[in-house]
Parts: structure tokens; C-alpha cells; sequence
């Protein structure tokens, strides 16, 4: 079972929101570019990348997509008390 993640998200205020941008990334648009102009997130000047983290380190909602959806796909809208995530898991170990 992995134990760390290394993921990047978009996080917004509505689901409507949300829906729309995981549209234009299903259609091609770039996640990062995305993320930098619509995230809320402080992690939106990387890209939305968070880094590595372990298990447990995220609220459960966004914990389990990291660990446990497929990697390298975007999964969402994902509601936790902080708005909607997009959320794509770039590695598991």
C-alpha cells in the first residue's frame, strides 16, 4: 500500500466551476495553466503542484483520490471544506 503521493490540484469555489475547467483539460487544455489562472490555492503559482505527502496529511476527501483513483488521470469535482478540487496523482509510492 503506498504511503506517499505526489499530486497537483485546482481548487475553486463551485462545482460548476470545477466541471468546467475538467471540460477543457478532458478537451486538451494544459493543468497547469489552469490551475495558475483559476486556482485558489496558494499552490497555483507551481501549477497547482502540491509536491510529495504522505497518507493522512490531506483532509479525506482529497486523500482518497490520491491514494486510492488512478494516477495520471483528473478526478473531481472533489468537495472538501476548502471548495472543489480537481486533483491529478502524478506518482504512489
Amino acid at each position: 500500500m503506498a504511503n506517499k503521493a505526489c499530486a497537483r490540484h485546482i481548487l475553486v469555489k463551485s462545482r460548476e466551476e470545477a466541471e468546467k475547467l475538467k471540460q477543457k483539460i478532458d478537451k486538451g487544455a494544459d493543468f497547469a495553466q489552469l490551475a495558475k489562472r483559476h486556482s485558489t490555492c496558494p499552490s497555483k503559482k507551481k501549477g497547482g503542484d502540491l509536491g510529495e505527502f504522505r497518507r493522512g496529511e490531506m483532509v479525506k476527501p482529497f486523500d482518497d483520490v490520491v491514494f486510492k483513483k488512478p494516477v495520471l488521470q483528473v478526478h473531481g469535482p472533489v468537495k472538501t471544506r476548502f471548495g472543489w478540487h480537481l486533483i491529478q496523482t502524478i506518482y504512489r509510492d
